[in-house]
């Protein structure tokens, strides 16, 4: 392990948008027990196309689409909030 300094631009919560050296751009944070539910989020997809439950599968598409976009529009926020451009 190694302990380096970062620069946080939004409240350290499951999703904090932060920095590491020697980065250009920030980068986003995801804890363990969320990037397992993301994952978790995507299996259950994957199982309902598997069975051909197209309806199951859209849905839960579509919530973790949601839920992207949230991340995203947090992260866009917090580089438009210390004028630091996209790097997209």
């Amino acid at each position: 392990m190694e302990r380096i300094e970062a620069e946080l631009f939004t409240d350290p919560g499951n999703d904090a948008v932060i920095r590491l050296p020697p980065r250009h751009f920030p980068g986003v944070l995801i804890q363990g027990d969320s990037l397992s539910i993301m994952r978790g989020d995507v299996a259950e997809i994957v199982e309902a196309c598997a069975q051909g439950d197209v309806d199951d599968a859209h849905e839960a598409a579509t919530t973790l689409l949601a839920n992207f976009d949230e991340l995203l529009a947090r992260y866009e926020s917090a580089l438009e909030a210390h004028d630091i451009k996209r790097p997209y």
